[in-house]
């Protein structure tokens, strides 16, 4: 009788399979390596440039440095720096899990719209006073933002279910839902008190300098809530990507995934907007870097998403600071100018390739 041997493909399987899982985790590590140094730095520079060495001081011995630089750091440029790795972690997981739940690599709050409803329900608050939701009257502008921010996540939620939607469909809604909003924002300035303008303009250019600890606070809490529902489904988001009709068969609920997620990314885009203002190309640039590194498996591209936004806007934050001596440039501004060639770039590759 012959003796069956084991399978000697199966170790060699065993050790690629370690090999990448250590090598998606180095690189993960080395993202986080570069958030901490990214952060440091944006909490260096300003009006008055500090020495990393005096930062790092304030931050772990704040007894040991001047009472000026102690409030600099702590009061003023870390709330900014804390602010940009939340919001740009947000909107990074927002547009990774768009782009996941509707097959669309162009997706993303900025592009399909969500940003720009948001915008326009703070700014009905901002110039009307009008309170959506009446029993949120002392919390109406994020109350405002979030909820045309669901409405807008809703509509293409709904347009995407139907027969007969393509891809190229659901981006033509969107860029018409960007249109829509933004000419009602326009409406808004036309109509607005010189203050109340004032005010809108924050919102068009988005800015990261009014930050402030209970922003961030709250940012941060609606990250940190989210994170763990995105993590409890990872394995159901990442069967999405192999197709509906695979995700089905693996018992995957296509439908009812789509639905939860979409209401969880309108909250995730709305919060940073409410407070910062429109931010865009962070959502779409993010998850694609995070998947040319780790790959589409959810336990990876979820935390490296999270990072790659983080470290984004937080390097933008740095760039805002250095280009113009003596002048901080709108956030908004900054991540448009790095956006928009990556979003050609997008583009084009998407025309010669399936995604």
């Amino acid at each position: 009788m012959a003796v069956v041997s084991e399978d000697s493909g199966l170790p060699a399987a065993r050790d690629t399979y370690r090999a990448l899982v250590f090598r998606r985790s180095v690189l993960i590590a080395l993202l986080v390596a570069g958030l901490l140094v990214s952060v440091s730095v944006d909490m260096a520079l300003g009006p008055a440039n500090y020495a990393l060495v005096d930062v790092l001081d304030a931050l772990f011995n704040p007894g040991a440095v001047s009472d000026q630089l102690r409030v600099v750091i702590w009061d003023i440029r870390m709330p900014i720096a804390l602010m940009a790795v939340t919001v740009g972690a947000s909107l990074s997981v927002a547009g990774a899990q768009m782009q996941t739940i509707l097959a669309n690599p162009l997706a993303s709050p900025f592009t399909l719209g969500i940003s720009a409803a948001a915008g326009f329900g703070a700014a009905l608050a901002l110039v009307g006073g009008v309170a959506i939701f009446p029993f949120a009257i002392h919390f109406m502008v994020p109350a405002n933002a979030f909820l045309m921010a669901m409405l807008a996540a809703l509509f293409i939620h709904f347009a995407s279910t139907m027969r007969g939607v393509t891809v190229e469909t659901i981006v033509l809604l969107g860029i018409a839902l960007v249109f829509t909003f933004n000419a009602l924002l326009s409406l808004l300035q036309y109509l607005a008190s010189e203050q109340a303008l004032a005010a809108v303009v924050f919102w068009t250019m988005g800015s990261l300098t009014k930050a402030t600890w209970p922003k961030v606070a709250i940012t941060a809490a609606t990250l940190f809530l989210t994170l763990p529902l995105f993590a409890r489904r990872a394995w159901a988001l990442t069967a999405l990507r192999l197709g509906e009709d695979k995700a089905a068969s693996l018992g995957v609920k296509v439908r009812y995934l789509r639905l939860e997620t979409m209401l969880v990314v309108s909250l995730l885009a709305a919060i940073p907007v409410s407070f910062v203002g429109t931010i865009g190309f962070v959502g779409l640039v993010g998850p694609h870097i995070a998947r040319m590194l780790v790959g589409e498996d959810q336990r990876f591209f979820l935390p490296a998403s999270v990072l790659c936004g983080a470290l984004l806007l937080s390097a933008t934050s740095v760039a805002s600071k250095t280009l113009i001596p003596g002048a901080v440039l709108p956030i908004g501004v900054m991540t448009a100018l790095v956006g928009v060639p990556f979003f050609f770039v997008l583009i084009f590759t998407h025309r010669k390739r399936s995604w």
